[in-house]
């Protein structure tokens, strides 16, 4: 069985996710009364509002609701109220719509062109098509429509599979009062290609070219659309387009393509590409370095990912903590720890690069993979002084599962949970649940195991059929009938639900 305050202190966090004692809960009662009262006026008619809204169930019906209700309609509408409500139910579009009819019905009151295209979109993401024509026509009536509002329109209705009408929506940008040129077509073919029409897109941009001219920005779209849905030739050759339309390729231009020829694992077609860049007088940037050794290294390529930090230091190219943190990672997963700790060490504080949770995570699992606790124990308390961040769930993850390849699950394992839950106020999530109920159930503390179950649906985390089942059979062997009782319910509650 686990200490008693072990368990208690999950469920306490789970309340109070910091620790008050009685003088810094009576303070910060008083400073929540303080702050309700500053508040009372900002707040309480977006409340009342939320609350009335939630009573009806159609869009005319929340109007009328709204507007024979005399609390609400005492209520000073406000442009901060609008949109805390539009994003209120940005998930739910009657009654956004319900409260903008009544919003815009009050007297003295005009929504922002803003809130309009907030309004446009909620619509759009529901595919109440019909419903966001009529608002953008009444938008243009009144003047309304921005390449905004047209950008949100052509992107709603290409995701709704209407790309034909998406370039109608572009044709007559001049109902409007907006102009066709490269930043309206650029946003076409953006919408186009990211709905994967890139054909469609490639067809359009030719028919337009000849009075709208491209900029860098139009061959990007294209090259992150052909290498979207793998015809990176084409990407290469919008390369070669691109520089005959006298736009010069950038960085972005290049790393695109190559992170398409990572995913294939055509590293020698990525080399080629490096050169190229460095011929045009347009170098790698660090991101690139990293999409490279991070592609290598998953293919299980070490000495070759290796390769990539003297090839970017000869550049020139200063590393960044997101390239260490990758370095540190495949130095890793190659076995070479003292490597790994001296890149840590002494390499990044030389440079000056700040290391991040995920720096000092990467640290830990690579020492608790090699089983080398005392070291990783290190880390992690370097990590709890760190000025620069503080561990989270995946910083214990790994040292969790030691304790269970070690055997080490009394003392230390309570320590571990005991630092995570009241000293750094760290909820478990569904993962680390998991990992310490079938952990606990293999080392024959079940009673442990049921006690964190228990907490675990206390919290609205849903376990996984396989954990209810194992503790299921574990707790029968221990003969634990009410524990078995509750468990079987459960189960046959996830099976009908």
């Amino acid at each position: 069985m686990p200490p008693p305050e072990i368990c208690l202190a999950f469920i306490l966090h789970c309340q109070f996710p910091y620790p008050l004692d009685s003088s810094s809960l009576r303070e910060t009662q008083i400073d929540c009364q303080e702050e309700r009262s500053s508040e009372l006026t900002k707040c309480s008619g977006f409340d009342i509002l939320t609350a009335k809204v939630r009573a009806a169930t159609s869009v005319d019906e929340i109007f009328h609701s709204l507007s024979h209700d005399r609390v609400c309609n005492a209520v000073q509408i406000s442009h901060r109220i609008v949109d805390k409500l539009l994003y209120r139910f940005k998930d739910d579009w009657k009654s956004a719509l319900g409260v903008f009819k009544w919003v815009s019905s009050h007297p003295g009151y005009k929504p922002l062109p803003e809130s309009y295209d907030m309004l446009v979109d909620i619509l759009g993401k529901a595919k109440q098509i019909d419903k966001m024509k009529e608002l953008v026509d009444e938008m243009r009536q009144t003047h309304l429509v921005t390449l905004s509002t047209v950008a949100k329109v052509m992107r709603r209705l290409a995701g709704a599979g209407d790309w034909k009408d998406a370039v109608r929506t572009f044709d007559d940008l001049g109902t409007f009062g907006l102009e066709k040129n490269t930043e309206s077509m650029n946003l076409l073919l953006d919408t186009l290609c990211k709905e994967n029409k890139v054909e469609q897109a490639r067809a359009i941009f030719l028919e337009l070219k000849s009075h709208i001219p491209p900029n860098a920005h139009t061959f990007n779209i294209f090259i992150h659309g052909w290498c979207k849905i793998n015809r990176v030739d084409e990407a290469v050759w919008t390369i070669q387009e691109m520089k005959g339309d006298g736009c010069r390729p950038c960085v972005i231009s290049y790393s695109t393509i190559i992170q398409s020829y990572c995913h294939q694992s055509s590293f020698h077609k990525v080399y080629g590409l490096l050169d190229d860049m460095q011929v045009q007088g347009c170098p790698a940037n660090v991101v690139t370095y990293t999409t490279i050794m991070c592609a290598l290294a998953k293919s299980e390529e070490f000495e070759e990912a290796l390769q990539i930090p003297v090839r970017m230091k000869s550049a020139g190219c200063i590393p960044d903590t997101l390239f260490y943190n990758a370095l540190i990672h495949t130095l890793g997963r190659a076995n070479r720890l003292q490597e790994a700790a001296y890149v840590f060490e002494v390499e990044m504080p030389k440079l000056g690069v700040t290391p991040n949770t995920s720096t000092y995570n990467s640290m830990i699992t690579m020492f608790c993979h090699h089983g080398e606790r005392l070291q990783a124990l290190n880390v992690l308390r370097e990590m709890e002084n760190s000025p620069f961040c503080k561990p989270d769930a995946q910083s214990y993850y790994p040292l969790l599962k030691l304790c269970f390849k070690t055997g080490k699950t009394d003392s230390w394992l309570s320590g571990l949970l005991d630092d995570m839950v009241n000293k750094h106020h760290i909820s478990l999530d569904i993962s680390t649940y998991t990992l310490l109920i079938h952990g606990l159930c293999r080392a024959n503390k079940c009673e442990w195991a049921y006690l964190l179950f228990k907490e675990m649906i206390d919290q609205d985390i849903t376990p996984r059929y396989q954990t209810c089942q194992l503790l299921l059979d574990e707790i029968k062997q221990k003969n634990m009938y009410d524990a078995v009782e509750m468990m079987e319910a459960f189960i046959k509650q996830m099976k009908s639900s």
